[in-house]
């Protein structure tokens, strides 16, 4: 058996689209078939809880029986991977926490599996997070996303200041969400439903929908762009079983 995975998407400034992240890895698990459960922090609003439903609960996490809600049922839960959308600003903090709690040394010690989804802004401030969260990461498999989604320009970034920052924490990995035409987010957006719904032409209650063929198609190439990226960083062994890994590499 696979050990539990913990996926923990967030920043500490808002607006860099921490969201949008967690619901291409809610769509990308399940096209895996890999049984998954979320939790969002933005309570009591719970954005994710919008497009995710049923596979989200929105807690707070700085509420002792919240943490209870997620980590004391690791193990126990039917779902192999959970992920949490960290509220916007609450990253360093939310790592103090699982850090508080010993999650960061059951992390280190091999008893659970931890994946930090890093959303990163345009501005050298945000690269000085990574400084902040660093030094809670460990043994965790560290993503640093730089996410276009929003139109998100990164020119004002110096490549010899970023790299001296990226190469703090060994083996960190980069990850880039494209843009995705304006419209076509804005249609998902109104909907409230998950990425794979729309591009199924599916409403909320996964009947038939009138979505356009031609923002599915935005959606549908923008989403294969993400999930390739996921694939180019491994994401699934993240949370494969050793066997399973085995079967995978003998199969070519």
């Amino acid at each position: 058996m696979a050990k539990p995975a913990v996926i923990l998407v967030g920043a500490d400034k808002g607006g860099v689209g921490k969201t949008t992240v967690s619901r291409t890895l809610l769509d990308y698990f399940g096209a895996h078939n890999t049984p998954t459960r979320a939790f969002d922090t933005e309570s009591p609003r719970g954005t994710l809880k919008r497009f995710h439903p049923e596979t989200t609960e929105v807690v707070d996490v700085t509420s002792v029986s919240d943490q209870m809600k997620i980590f004391d049922t690791l193990s126990s839960a039917a779902a192999s991977v959970t992920v949490i959308d960290v509220r916007a600003g609450q990253l360093s903090a939310t790592l103090q926490a699982l850090s508080d709690i010993g999650f960061v040394e059951s992390a280190r010690k091999g008893q659970i599996t931890f994946g930090l989804f890093h959303i990163l802004g345009p501005s050298i401030a945000s690269l000085e997070e990574i400084a902040e969260t660093s030094r809670f990461v460990g043994d965790a498999r560290y993503f640093l996303v730089k996410n276009f989604i929003n139109n998100t320009t990164f020119f004002d970034w110096d490549p010899a200041t970023y790299n001296s920052y990226f190469k703090r924490i060994k083996g960190a990995e980069e990850i880039i969400i494209p843009k995705l035409n304006e419209l076509a987010c804005e249609q998902v957006e109104v909907a409230g439903i998950p990425y794979v719904s729309f591009v199924a032409n599916k409403n909320a209650k996964g009947e038939a929908a009138n979505n356009s063929f031609v923002l599915r198609g935005y959606v549908r190439h923008w989403l294969g762009q993400v999930w390739g990226e996921f694939d180019r960083v491994k994401l699934i062994d993240l949370v494969a079983s050793k066997s399973e890994k085995n079967v995978r590499q003998a199969a070519g």
